[in-house]
C-alpha cells in the first residue's frame, strides 16, 4: 500500500513540476490575463449601464417622473405624440411555454404613443402558440392592433426566417420601422418609444438592437446559459455603435424590406439560416450603422425546468451559426470566431485544471515528510494558484456588479413590474457554469463543423456552403420543448404531451398574475 501512495505521490509531483514548466506558467498567466479582460468589459459595461440609471434618476429629481419612458418630459405632449412614425412589430413563435403570456404583455401594452401593429406569425393553426395569441387577442379585443398570421412551412430558410419574412409582407404599408422580437423577450413599457427615438434622431441608423438579461431558474444549465450571454453582453453595452447584433431585439426601416434594400430579403429568404448573423454580415459588407441604446436591456426568465440536455442543445444553436455565411469576407469572420473563441474557452478552463493539481499535490506534501529538494515546486505552484483565484475573485465581482446594474435598470425602467432581484442567483453554480460552458463551446463548435446539421425546435437543417440545402421534419426529431423557455412545441396533433395545453396556459395565465414566482 505503501508502494502504490509512493508511486502516486510520484506522478502527482511530476505532473505539479510540468505545471510549472514556461509553457505551462504561460497558459496559467493567460487564465489569469482573461479572467482580468472579461472583468474589465463587464466594469465597463456596467459603466454605460450605471449612467444611464444616473440620468433616469437626474430626470426624476427635476421633476420628470416619466423619465422611464423620455428624457424630456415634454414629447409626451399630444402633439408630440401625434407625429410619432407607424410601427410594426412582428413576432415569430414557436411552440408555447410558462413565460410566453406575461411576455406577449409586455410587448403588447407598451406605452408607444404612435400606431402600432402586432403580428404573431405561427407556422400552423396546430402550433400551440397559435390558439394562446388567439386568447391573447379577445382578452385586448380592440384595444390593441393584434394580428394573427400563419406563414406556412418554409423551404429555402430557417422557419423562423420565413415567419419574419411573412411577417413583414404583411405589414402595414404605412409603417415606418419594424422591430422584431422574439417571443422570450420581455419588453418595457418605453422600449419601442426609445429604440424609435433613436431612429428618428439618426437616419444612418441600419439596425438598433438590444440584449437580454438572463434569470437563471436554479438549474446548472440556466446558469451556463446566463454565463454564455454574459461575455456577449459587453458588445450590446455600449451606448451606442456596436458590432453585435442580438435577433430577439432588432429595429430596421420597414422600406430596407419593401425594396430589398442590401439584399437584406434574399440574403435572408435564400437560405438563410441565422436572422441577426446574416443581417449583422449584410451590415458589415455595405458598412452599415448597427446601435443598441444603453435602456434596450431585457429581462429573460428562463425555464424552471431548463435541464442540460436542453443547454447542450442550445449551445449546439449558438456554435453552429458560425457554420453559416452569405459571403466570403462573411466565412473568414466567422472561421476567425471560430478559432479564437475555441481558443479562449479553453484557454480560460486550462489554468484550473492545472490549479488542481498544484492543490493535491500542496496537500499531499503537508500530510506527509518530504526533503526541500523534493518538494521545492509546490511553493511555485501555490503562488500561481493564489493569482488565479484572485483574478477569478476580480472576475465574479465584476460580473455581480453589472448583472447587479442591469437590474436595477430594468426595474427602473419598468416600474409598474415585480422588482427583479439578485437574491435567486447562485454564485457558486455561476462559477461552475463558466468551466462547464467555456470547456464544452469547443466540443460544440467542432461538433457543428463536423455534421453540417442542427436540430432547431424539431426541425433539422443542413447547410450546404453556408446556406440551408435540405430541412428535414418529423415527430421523431428532437425534443417536444424548446431549450430555454421549455414551451410545447406540438399541439393535439403533433406529438404527445404529459401536460394539456389549458393546463399549460393556466399555469402561464397564473403566471401573469403572480410574476414574482417566475422574476427572481
Amino acid at each position: 500500500m505503501g508502494e502504490t501512495v509512493s508511486a502516486f505521490d510520484s506522478y502527482l509531483f511530476s505532473a505539479s513540476r510540468a505545471c510549472c514548466s514556461p509553457l505551462a506558467i504561460f497558459i496559467q498567466i493567460q487564465g489569469c490575463a482573461i479572467c482580468l479582460i472579461l472583468a474589465l468589459g463587464w466594469a465597463l459595461a456596467a459603466y454605460v449601464r450605471n449612467r444611464e440609471i444616473k440620468r433616469i434618476k437626474d430626470d426624476m429629481k427635476g421633476g420628470n417622473s416619466f423619465a422611464f419612458l423620455y428624457h424630456d418630459i415634454n414629447d409626451l405632449e399630444h402633439s408630440n405624440q401625434a407625429k410619432l412614425p407607424r410601427v410594426s412589430v412582428v413576432m415569430p413563435l414557436k411552440g408555447f411555454g410558462e413565460h410566453n403570456l406575461h411576455n406577449w404583455r409586455s410587448q403588447v401594452t407598451s406605452l408607444y404613443g404612435g400606431p402600432l401593429e402586432f403580428l404573431f406569425v405561427v407556422e400552423s393553426t396546430e402550433d400551440p402558440a397559435y390558439h394562446a395569441v388567439t386568447r391573447l387577442k379577445s382578452d385586448f379585443k380592440d384595444d390593441v392592433d393584434i394580428k394573427i398570421v400563419v406563414a406556412g412551412l418554409s423551404t429555402t430558410c430557417s422557419q423562423k426566417v420565413h415567419n419574419q419574412l411573412v411577417g413583414v409582407d404583411r405589414m402595414h404599408k404605412d409603417s415606418k420601422y419594424v422591430l422584431f422580437l422574439d417571443d422570450d423577450v420581455r419588453l418595457h413599457p418605453g422600449t419601442i418609444g426609445a429604440l424609435v427615438a433613436e431612429m428618428e434622431k439618426n437616419p444612418e441608423i441600419f439596425i438598433q438592437t438590444g440584449y437580454p438579461l438572463d434569470l437563471p431558474s436554479g438549474s446548472l444549465g440556466s446558469y451556463c446559459i446566463y454565463e454564455y450571454h454574459m461575455p456577449c453582453s459587453m458588445g450590446f453595452a455600449t451606448g451606442g455603435k456596436t458590432f453585435f447584433l442580438w435577433g430577439g431585439c432588432m429595429m430596421m426601416h420597414a422600406d430596407d424590406f419593401r425594396n430589398d434594400n442590401y439584399g437584406v430579403v434574399s440574403g435572408l429568404r435564400d437560405g438563410g439560416y441565422s436572422d441577426d448573423m446574416t443581417l449583422a454580415a449584410i451590415a458589415g459588407n455595405h458598412k452599415r450603422l448597427i446601435t443598441s441604446p444603453p435602456v434596450a436591456v431585457f429581462p429573460h426568465p428562463l425555464a424552471s425546468d431548463l435541464s442540460f440536455p436542453r443547454y447542450w442543445n442550445y449551445l449546439r444553436k449558438q456554435t453552429f451559426v458560425l457554420e453559416s455565411y452569405i459571403s466570403k469576407v462573411n466565412w473568414i469572420m466567422n472561421r476567425a470566431l471560430f478559432s479564437s473563441h475555441c481558443y479562449l474557452s479553453w484557454g480560460f478552463v486550462a489554468p484550473y485544471l492545472m490549479a488542481i493539481i498544484h492543490i493535491a499535490a500542496a496537500i499531499r506534501v503537508a500530510s506527509k515528510e518530504y526533503s526541500p529538494e523534493e518538494t521545492t515546486f509546490a511553493s511555485g505552484g501555490l503562488l500561481l494558484v493564489s493569482s488565479l483565484a484572485i483574478c477569478t475573485i476580480v472576475e465574479l465581482l465584476s460580473m455581480w456588479n453589472l448583472t447587479r446594474i442591469e437590474v436595477q435598470l430594468c426595474n427602473m425602467l419598468s416600474p409598474e413590474a415585480t422588482p427583479l432581484s439578485l437574491a435567486s442567483y447562485n454564485w457558486g453554480l455561476v462559477f461552475i457554469a463558466l468551466l462547464v460552458d467555456n470547456f464544452l463551446y469547443p466540443v460544440s463548435a467542432f461538433r457543428s463543423h463536423l455534421t453540417q446539421s442542427i436540430n432547431w425546435s424539431g426541425i433539422r437543417y443542413h447547410l450546404k456552403d453556408g446556406k440551408i440545402s435540405k430541412i428535414d421534419r418529423g415527430k421523431d426529431i428532437g425534443s417536444n420543448y424548446t431549450d430555454l423557455g421549455g414551451k410545447h412545441l406540438y399541439g393535439k396533433k403533433g406529438a404527445p404531451t404529459k401536460v394539456s395545453f389549458l393546463s399549460s396556459l393556466a399555469r402561464s395565465l397564473q403566471q401573469w398574475h403572480q410574476p414574482k414566482k417566475f422574476d427572481v
